[in-house]
């Protein structure tokens, strides 16, 4: 068998006996299974240990959104991503609702490669924030280590703003878990990256839809 062959058996008929490719089904099969399993575990863990936190940073997230204030998202990596999901989440919401004005500090490539080049890759997110962020808006920070440098600055010129500050991160929390860091944390009890990131989903997710139910409650 050669080097390809061995790499990507799939791709060359007859080089897989039908016993092989049965393991190789049951083990990914099995492997499937265990992932689902860690998924559901995070995620009742943290249910189960930030449910009536989620609840107080919705009532603050609504209080600001209804003063006429913003909500700005930021992270790096896959957290980028997250938190461009974070703004459409409120922007763009599948459910029945005004759209609400939240923003990705990410999606801005201009300013986020200028800043890197220019200054420092240490301050894309606080430039930003320092510059346009208002008392009483919310800065929304995705980090799955809790310790990234840029996302704790750009938190740190939040809270100089006067900006209501929550933050999402993975293992034990970081820094972000330091005193005074941030108004709401949600830590996702876990080591890996992913179960990280899929546990903060259902946080951003569940948080949008509560404070929706809250700015309904307002106007009643």
């Amino acid at each position: 068998m050669s080097g390809l062959e061995s790499l990507y058996p799939f791709l060359y008929p007859g080089s897989v006996d039908a016993g092989s490719g049965e393991r190789v089904l049951a083990e990914v099969t099995t492997s499937t299974r265990e992932k689902v399993a860690e998924i559901e575990a995070v995620r009742s863990r943290v249910a189960a240990e930030h449910a009536e936190g989620i609840a107080r940073c919705a009532r603050d997230v609504a209080a600001s959104f209804a003063a006429g204030g913003r909500l700005v998202a930021f992270g790096n990596g896959g957290s980028s991503t997250d938190a461009q999901a974070v703004a459409a989440c409120f922007t763009a919401p599948g459910a029945p609702g005004p759209a609400l004005p939240a923003v990705a500090l990410t999606a801005d490539v201009a300013v986020l490669t200028a800043l890197s080049n220019d200054v420092s890759f240490e301050v894309v997110f606080a430039r930003p924030i320092a510059a346009t962020g208002r008392p009483g808006d919310v800065a929304v920070a995705l980090s799955t280590s809790g310790g990234s440098r840029n996302v704790l600055a750009g938190l740190a010129a939040a809270r100089r703003v006067g900006m209501t500050t929550v933050g999402l991160a993975g293992g034990d929390g970081g820094a972000m878990a330091e005193p005074g860091t941030v108004d709401h944390l949600f830590v996702m009890p876990s080591s890996s990256v992913h179960r990280i990131q899929e546990a903060q989903t259902t946080v951003y997710q569940v948080l949008a839809e509560l404070v929706r139910g809250a700015l309904r409650a307002r106007e009643h």
